[in-house]
């Protein structure tokens, strides 16, 4: 080959390769993803515990791989599992306590959020299921076991360099705030006492080596098809009280986030707003394909929380519904929700996109 000949074999390379290598250079900067709290994020933790909050019996999972009901709060994946996806991890996020899980498995991460769960502890309770501080001896059970599978250098690079997606706060405003405490404390007080928690437990990440932290809003949690049954009135519109003590809530942990970020060092920990682009969903669904905003593809809502989602009471196509269950939405409008998420924070990913 003479000297042309190698000169444009090396722009060549240069052109196509870099791009390859930049590729590979920032899929590998997000080596797993974590997740912890309540059921929006929970991959199948609660199959085990004796509780009524889980899921794992048919129709969920309907239109998981395989029509598998996993114990996910969906018909089918939900968000660990599609921002694993985004990043180029896995396809799905796997439950840290799943039978199933496999020890190669763990370098990549798992869920060890819990349904039900929530910040403040009688949520978690009221209902029998995993708080943040046993997620959080479980994620700490997880690092014991990942540095005797890679070694502690590998599991330090592990656990510093993953992203961390943390959804709590929806329980303990429409659960337990209601069910206990709507009569003996404002909500502004309850409301702060639940930012604390979730900023104790951020720090604790922190300090077992977490780096980069995605802590979540809550869902507009009067727009659910149980919370406009409840709270909504006969026409069943978003409950605007909720609503408000959402964005209340929100606007604190926004804050929190704001305060830990500046006073811990090399600490990217950010407030991701799920509220608004969920919100802009159902305020204008046919622009993405949606038809149904108020009722639910199982169990329709119609009857609050206490309506079950079974075979008896599923619709034939969730594509159309916005929600799966009383306060769950369906695989895709959690796909329109993490695709905004993903753009407005700019995290790398691969080349996924929602649509």
């Amino acid at each position: 080959m003479d000297h042309w000949g190698r000169l444009v074999t090396f722009i060549v390379f240069i052109l196509f390769a870099i791009p390859v290598l930049k590729t590979a250079a920032e899929n590998g900067h997000i080596p797993a993803l974590f997740s912890f709290g309540d059921s929006i994020l929970d991959t199948g933790n609660n199959n085990n515990l004796a509780t009524l909050s889980k899921c794992n019996y048919p129709p969920y999972g309907r239109d998981f791989y395989g029509g598998i009901a996993t114990g996910r709060f969906c018909n089918g994946r939900n968000p660990s599992d599609l921002i694993a996806e985004a990043l180029g991890i896995n396809a799905t996020l796997p439950a840290y306590l799943d039978s199933n899980l496999r020890t190669e498995d763990l370098p990549t991460g798992v869920s060890f959020a819990s349904g039900g769960s929530g910040i403040d502890s009688l949520t978690s309770q009221l209902q029998g299921v995993l708080s943040l501080s046993t997620q959080l001896g479980l994620f700490k059970d997880y690092i014991g076991r990942l540095r005797a599978i890679v070694g502690q250098q590998r599991a330090s690079y592990i656990i510093s360099n993953s992203l961390y997606l943390i959804s709590a706060g929806n329980n303990d405003i429409a659960f337990t705030y209601y069910a206990t405490l709507g009569q003996l404390q404002p909500f502004s007080s309850y409301a702060n006492t639940l930012v604390e928690g979730a900023s104790s437990f951020v720090k604790s990440l922190y300090e077992l080596g977490a780096r980069r932290v995605f802590v979540l809003s809550t869902l507009p949690l009067g727009c659910l098809p149980g919370g406009r049954t409840v709270a909504g009135g006969p026409l069943r519109i978003c409950a605007p009280i909720v609503n408000q003590q959402a964005q209340f809530f929100n606007g604190k942990l926004s804050s929190a986030v704001n305060s830990i970020r500046s006073d811990l060092p090399n600490f990217d920990i950010r407030f991701i707003d799920v509220y608004t682009p969920l919100l802009n969903l159902i305020q204008n669904p046919l622009s993405e394909g949606f038809m149904d905003v108020g009722e639910a593809c199982c169990g329709s809502g119609l009857f609050g929380e206490s309506e079950a989602c079974t075979l008896l009471s599923v619709c034939s196509d969730a594509s159309s519904y916005v929600f799966w269950d009383f306060a769950h939405p369906t695989e895709k409008a959690y796909k329109f929700v993490v695709s905004s998420v993903l753009r407005s924070s700019n995290v790398t990913t691969s080349s996924v996109v929602y649509n």
